[in-house]
């Protein structure tokens, strides 16, 4: 492995009681959106919620990650496999990233195949904007199953 880097998750609201288990099975794992890691050492330097709608917590989670040490914030996949999914996504994203000036990555763990057939059923993940979202975690549907 060639370098370490430091990062954060931030969780939907809605997952508050979430232990983590599909994120950091994932991010062991190197699968999902932490996949971008494989030739790499990881360290998780922080672990919350975005606070709930509006997202409050958006303010001040990061910085204190940085201040951790983390380079790059993950917003977790449950942001878009919930029903509905976030629909302050981008500008969480965007928040983050000129505020705080640090990368910001969308998803986790790979898409639970149930999850998966639900929004395609419900065309939710229609529009570019979507595809990329979900394209770091969208993976196999023989992953996905392993995620249900």
């Amino acid at each position: 492995m060639s370098q370490k880097r430091k990062v954060g998750i931030i969780i939907c609201n809605r997952y508050s009681t979430c232990a983590g288990g599909k994120c950091f099975k994932s991010l062991k794992s190197r699968e999902g959106a932490f996949e971008r890691y494989k030739d790499e050492e990881v360290e998780l330097v922080g672990f919350t919620s975005c606070g709930g709608c509006p997202g409050g917590n958006i303010e001040y989670a990061p910085e204190e990650m940085k201040k951790n040490g983390a380079e790059i914030i993950h917003l977790a996949t449950g942001l878009i496999v919930g029903y509905p999914p976030c629909p302050r996504i981008s500008q969480f994203k965007s928040t983050i990233e000129v505020k705080f000036g640090m990368e910001v990555v969308i998803g986790t763990h790979p898409i639970p195949e149930k999850y998966f057939l639900n929004h395609e059923k419900l065309k939710t993940w229609k529009g570019e904007k979507w595809q990329q979202f979900i394209a770091p975690t969208l993976c196999t549907k023989e992953m996905r199953e392993t995620y249900n």
